[in-house]
């Protein structure tokens, strides 16, 4: 994966890890989401139709972008929410998965 954001320098707080799709990932505290997903990858989701990458819009909660899910479907705001230690999320389509 190639990450679309770079830290311009290492951040003092601890490091938390989490999963994305599967895929151990590590982060800060302190991160959204989105943030630390950024970091090492290229976009969040894909688009419905025509499968193109989504990397959030708004970076405030309002545009609906972000959203991602846990692997036992509830839904999150990845803009706004804290990444925690031991999270594991997934970019599922609406319907792949019931959300909560």
């Amino acid at each position: 994966m190639t990450a679309l954001l770079q830290r311009v320098r290492a951040p003092d707080a601890p490091r938390v890890t989490f999963t994305w799709n599967g895929q151990p990932l590590i982060a800060h505290e302190g991160d959204t989401i989105l943030t630390a997903l950024l970091l090492a990858t290229d976009h969040v989701r894909r688009t419905i139709g025509d499968n193109r990458p989504r990397a959030g819009f708004c970076l405030m909660g309002a545009c609906q972008d972000c959203w991602v899910q846990t692997e036992q479907g509830q839904r999150l705001r990845a803009c706004s929410t804290p990444v925690e230690s031991g999270m594991a999320l997934v970019n599922a389509l609406p319907g792949e998965l019931p959300c909560r």
